[in-house]
């Protein structure tokens, strides 16, 4: 297992950070970002908190530094396509903080990456102690930091028969011989162990590059928030989207035409 650990102060108050934080896709940085959902949202009636659950759609592909340590195949043909993240948030909007935590939902087997955020107001000395707007003023008043812990685990070579293994009864070796033949077939000069770190190690290399995007990308968010609002905000998305898909808005607009009785003379055709 690897962690990894980053402190960062942005020079906006809290309402703004987390506002920013559920508008934040797409942007710039993150066009690989397809779709968001969001699967639940609630206040709790004790706390006042905001509760909410998200899915995220990516496209992603395994990296190439861990393929080549994965049988042949393993990877897929191309070893690209499409992954989810399930990202959970709990707002306390009177206490100005927020907590947040991603975790990928493919290849947990080969490499679990989970992603916690504790975002915390920061009121500056002198400043008016106010939580409420998003103008300029504020930013001035307040900021708000940010700390990201990424846990990386893998369990490659383990688990998924293992688990089978001690379930099935001793007379059937199904289980030991699924188990053993991927190692065996794998860089013999790696252990399991050995190679579990170099995946995680991979996994961390990439997530500080990912880190310094993200926050490049809430910054964007950010500016369009302090100089249009949320009309500027939305109007960034929608250029966003286009740099994506192209003038014709994507899958959602095509889906959103059809239900709306507006599908194309090439949909038809098909």
């Amino acid at each position: 297992m690897k962690f990894f650990e980053n402190v960062f102060t942005y020079d906006y108050s809290f309402p703004a950070v987390s506002l920013a934080y559920f508008l934040r896709y797409p942007n710039p940085y993150s066009r690989h970002v397809l779709t968001t959902d969001v699967i639940d949202r609630y206040v709790d009636p004790a706390t006042q908190r905001l509760h909410t659950i998200r899915l995220h759609l990516k496209k992603s592909k395994v990296p190439s530094g861990i393929l080549k340590l994965l049988p042949k195949g393993i990877g897929g043909s191309d070893n690209s396509g499409q992954s989810y993240i399930l990202e959970t948030t709990i707002v306390d909007a009177k206490e100005g903080w927020m907590r947040t935590e991603s975790r990928n939902m493919e290849w947990t087997g080969i490499l679990s990456v989970v992603e916690k955020q504790f975002y915390q107001s920061q009121p500056l000395e002198g400043a008016i102690d106010t939580l409420e707007g998003l103008s300029l003023d504020d930013k001035r008043n307040e900021q708000t930091t940010v700390r990201t812990t990424v846990t990386f685990r893998s369990r490659f070579g383990q688990g998924k028969f293992l688990g089978r293994r001690r379930a099935e009864p001793s007379s059937d070796h199904t289980g030991d011989y699924e188990e053993e033949a991927p190692k065996r077939g794998l860089l013999s000069s790696l252990s399991t162990a050995g190679i579990q770190r170099t995946i995680e190690l991979i996994g961390l290399n990439r997530t500080r590059d990912a880190v310094l995007k993200s926050k490049q990308g809430m910054n964007v968010v950010l500016e369009r928030l302090r100089s249009g609002g949320i009309v500027g905000v939305l109007e960034g998305m929608r250029q966003d989207r286009e740099a994506i898909y192209g003038p014709e808005g994507g899958p959602w607009k095509r889906v959103w035409l059809t239900g709306n009785g507006h599908a194309s003379t090439e949909d038809d055709d098909h």
